[in-house]
């Protein structure tokens, strides 16, 4: 069994930035990739990024590309999520997830495909 635990999150101002972590234990963790997920009050939750372990190969929603950076520490079994720039919008609940099997990076956008997730951090951005 993968445990993942999220934090980082908290209350920051409009243009503002916040680091979340993700940090993975339970077992020897080589999953295929690591993913960030958010759900905001009455939506879907939406896919946000995600990064291949060995490759370190990274996606990113259109809503956050050039604003968001997801990066690793393997060393660590961590994954982070550097958030700047932030906007209201971005308010909501942050999940981190890990994937198992290598099914292609299409697959990476969808939560359904993800084996294991955190119980989330809040992220809230006053304007």
């Amino acid at each position: 069994q993968v445990q993942l635990v999220e934090s980082g999150g908290g209350l920051v101002q409009a243009g503002g930035s916040l680091r979340l972590s993700c940090v993975a234990s339970g077992r020897t963790f080589r999953s295929y990739a690591m993913g960030w997920f958010r759900q905001a009050p009455g939506k879907e939750r939406e896919f946000v990024s995600a990064m291949t372990w060995s490759a370190g190969s990274t996606y990113y929603s259109d809503s956050v590309k050039g604003r968001f950076t997801i990066s690793r520490d393997n060393a660590k079994t961590t994954v982070y999520l550097q958030m700047n720039s932030l906007k209201p919008e971005d308010t909501a609940v942050y999940y981190c997830a890990a994937k198992d099997q290598n099914s292609g990076s299409y697959f990476l956008r969808f939560g359904r495909y993800y084996d294991y997730w955190g119980q989330g951090t809040q992220v809230t951005v006053s304007s």
